[in-house]
């Protein structure tokens, strides 16, 4: 996948970061997560998020026997070293073996552009295919991305705060039905709503667009397990990303986004949910209330309620997050 680049942090560190086993053991099998990070020697706010973010994830984190945590970063050089400061304090002292691994954008962004082009045009917030939008596709390639041994992969943004071990989340890949690629939640706001105005109004009663939980809100990409096994073997997904499909589809919902993979999702996901394990709530509880104020008061507690024990909070929108 692009460029690895092993991360050293000098002997401190050098424990947590590589699993040094005695003998013939066999080394622990990888959680897999990997998380963007670019453009951020220009913003401080980013910064700040991530190290929260990876603050509250390691803290919380408890691993099986056997298993080593990896993490994955897409950046530039500026934000690698960057990151390398923000890591420092965090990876002494885990009581499970963890990786970094270093994925360079520019790198990704030539590999992904032949894959993802044809759908910029709909989902980019440029008017074009853009080649610099290539990598907010990332998601939608990842299983012709990375190496074919990794199974199963985490994306998660930074603008995230954990409440819970992130082995639970990766437990819900346990939980995917047949067929499924993708688990992820739904979209708290009505986002979509807005977005599918025109099939709406053409397709009276429709559930498009509807929130749950009978109708069909979209899905928001803070946070996704990728069961990347499943994207390869996956006949239908794969020809949904061809660019005929994916015209076709964007035509018959006059769809228009400008979210990159999330929009991509919820298009494909309102024609074939079978694609998708929806989470609960509770593993992306988005706090975001933006279109409350934007013409939607009427509804929009309907998507933005969340009942349960939040697991992951989500601080879009730059939406402060709750102190613990």
């Amino acid at each position: 996948m692009g460029r690895w680049l092993p991360l050293a942090l000098g002997a401190l560190a050098l424990g947590a970061l590589l699993y040094l086993a005695p003998g013939p053991r066999p080394a622990p099998r990888a959680r897999h997560l990997l998380l963007m990070f670019t453009r951020a020697a220009q913003s401080p706010a980013l910064q700040a998020r991530a190290q929260a973010a990876l603050r509250s994830l390691l803290r919380r984190a408890q691993l099986p026997p056997r298993r080593a945590l990896h993490l994955h970063f897409v950046s530039e050089p500026a934000s690698r070293e960057l990151m390398r400061d923000l890591l420092r304090p965090l990876l002494p002292g885990l009581p499970f073996p963890c990786q970094v691994t270093f994925h360079d954008v520019a790198a990704l962004t030539e590999q992904l552009f032949p894959v993802v082009q044809a759908m910029q045009k709909h989902f980019s917030a440029g008017s074009g295919a853009y080649y610099s939008d290539s990598i907010f596709f990332l998601s939608v390639a990842m299983h012709r991305i990375m190496p074919a041994d990794i199974a199963q992969l985490i994306q998660l943004d930074l603008d995230l705060k954990f409440q819970t071990n992130i082995e639970e989340l990766f437990e819900e890949f346990d939980r995917f039905p047949r067929g499924a690629v993708i688990g992820i939640a739904r979209e708290m706001q009505p986002v979509y709503r807005h977005t599918f105005w025109q099939f709406r109004r053409e397709n009276p009663g429709t559930k498009v667009g509807e929130p749950p939980p009978d109708g069909l809100p979209g899905f928001n990409s803070g946070v996704m397990l990728l069961s990347l096994e499943a994207m390869r073997q996956s006949r239908l997904y794969n020809q949904l990303l061809e660019p005929d499909k994916v015209r076709q589809l964007a035509e018959k919902y006059h769809f228009q986004g400008h979210l990159g993979d999330q929009d991509f999702f919820t298009m494909i996901g309102m024609e074939h949910p079978e694609l998708f394990h929806v989470l609960d709530c509770t593993w992306n509880r988005q706090l975001c209330s933006w279109w409350r104020e934007h013409g939607y008061s009427d509804v929009f507690d309907r998507y933005f309620r969340c009942e349960g024990r939040v697991r992951i909070y989500h601080g879009n929108c730059n939406t402060p997050i709750p102190e613990d």
